[in-house]
């Protein structure tokens, strides 16, 4: 079975006949290989580790949707607070365009999860299983076996449970580790949407992992389109330096450049791309291709950096601007939206509240007073019980009722209490505003909302007769 010939006419996983080859790229060694794998490894093992790891009573990463409450590295966030996530998408977004208008798809290469879990984890069972991928291509090309039939059951039972692995901790996130345990041990009849949550989303995984592959990155994610917006000539970019490389010939051809057409390149590549062929939508920088580019020149006794990180602009004999229009736009996004982002979470407070008119009439009026009913709600986002206590400040003499001695919190607890504003109808002058304050005893903290009284017009009210 020969591996396919990359064309600029059509992505290399499609067939004339629109069938999809199956890729089987050898695999690169050196120093940028090794210096991925170290990062793979740290990223997935920040990955596995932070529903473990305890911050503030709990753990680093916890999306607790049920109770609405989430947990961010000792940073605790309530419903109300949901309207942060603005400065998260569009922090992600912006530190994006950044990130590939100066150093290109270092994001797909490097730190994607897609590429990350497919390269360092499923294609190295694959490997360590069937070999290398001249013996794969053999082995998917060789009729039913014993042989064949052990090797492929065990490498797929091994994705399975990689991919029951992943997304049983990527549930932990959302309920924590010894919920997971607790539903793990009981009755799937008594969980049956975590039950299937789990195996659906691990057969999607094991789908892509063991099938789909490159083909996320070719046909649904939107990324490697946008690349031709957000990058220009002076992107840092994997590249071939057809300068230096041109005309392709074997070692001893006369006039020949530096590539010798050994094709390692297109080998190792896993979208199946030719880099010579210039920069294209498949290209996710994986650097596999500059590994074996350099590995050969090694042993052809000629200068590495044949294919290299590089702009466009460097490759046609120019030089690389770092500070250009886009460059200074996105990047003064990024500042500003993180130091708005950094304002907005100066604000966050240890628990929230909100308040409310009690559902019926906006007001009531009766012999002596003009009143207002409210229902408060308190929300306690610390780890331990607390006390709260409502104040209220206004340009008018009020009566309390209700929420008028502290209230006992339980952690990550809520409590709604009524709370009943009365003024005297001698000094009711009409609708005012008023601040409602909730801190605990030790004033560590305080809450303000501001709240409008309704009521008549003082000069109707004045005009009515009190009731006998």
């Amino acid at each position: 079975m020969a591996a396919p010939r990359p064309s600029l006419d059509s992505v290399t996983t499609i067939n004339p006949d629109g069938s999809r080859p199956f890729l089987y790229p050898a695999d690169a060694k050196g120093r940028f290989a090794l210096a991925r794998k170290v990062s793979a490894l740290l990223l997935i093992a920040v990955y596995l580790s932070l529903p473990w790891i305890q911050v503030g009573g709990f753990p680093a990463v916890f999306l607790d949707v049920a109770h609405r409450r989430f947990h961010l590295f000792g940073w605790t966030f309530a419903a109300q607070d949901l309207w942060l996530t603005f400065f998260l998408i569009t922090g992600l977004g912006f530190s994006l365009f950044f990130l590939t208008a100066v150093l290109g798809r270092i994001w797909c290469g490097w730190a994607c999860p897609q590429t990350v879990f497919l390269d360092h984890v499923y294609r190295r069972i694959e490997r360590w299983i069937e070999g290398d991928a001249v013996k794969r291509r053999a082995l998917a090309a060789a009729p039913l076996s014993g042989e064949k039939v052990f090797k492929k059951g065990l490498k797929h039972a091994l994705y399975v449970a990689v991919s029951l692995v992943i997304t049983h901790l990527f549930l932990a996130y959302f309920i924590s580790i010894p919920e997971l345990w607790t539903i793990m041990h009981d009755s799937p009849a008594a969980h049956w949407s975590a039950f299937a949550f789990v195996f659906v989303a691990a057969g999607i995984l094991y789908f892509n992992f063991a099938w789909f592959r490159e083909q996320l990155c070719i046909v649904i994610c939107p990324y490697g389109r946008l690349q031709s917006a957000l990058i220009d000539d002076h992107s840092l970019v994997i590249g071939y330096d057809a300068k230096r490389g041109e005309p392709r010939g074997k070692i001893g051809t006369a006039d020949a450049g530096d590539c010798v057409a050994c094709n390692r390149c297109v080998q190792v590549c896993p979208t199946g791309i030719d880099i010579r062929q210039g920069l294209q939508l498949e290209c996710i920088g994986c650097t596999a291709c500059i590994d074996a580019c350099d590995e050969v020149m090694t042993r052809v006794h000629r200068p590495k950096g044949l294919i290299r990180y590089d702009s466009q602009a460097a490759f046609t004999g120019g030089r690389t601007r770092w500070l250009r229009p886009r460059t200074l736009l996105y990047g003064v996004l990024l500042l500003v939206g993180m130091t708005v982002a950094g304002w907005a979470l100066s604000t966050i407070k240890p628990a929230a509240t909100g308040i409310t008119r009690m559902v019926g009439a906006p007001y009531f009026v009766d012999p002596a007073h003009v009143r207002n009913q409210f229902l408060v709600r308190v929300v306690n986002k610390r780890a331990v019980t607390t006390e709260f206590i409502a104040t209220v400040n206004s340009p008018v003499p009020v009566i309390l009722n209700g929420f008028t001695t502290p209230v006992a919190i339980a952690s990550l607890g809520e409590e709604v209490r009524p709370l009943i504003l009365q003024v005297p109808r001698a000094a009711y002058a009409g609708p005012f505003r008023f601040t409602l304050t909730v801190t605990d005893p030790a004033g560590t903290f305080s809450i303000s909302r501001e709240v409008e009284f309704l009521g008549p017009e003082a000069r109707l009210l004045r005009e009515e007769s009190p009731a006998p």
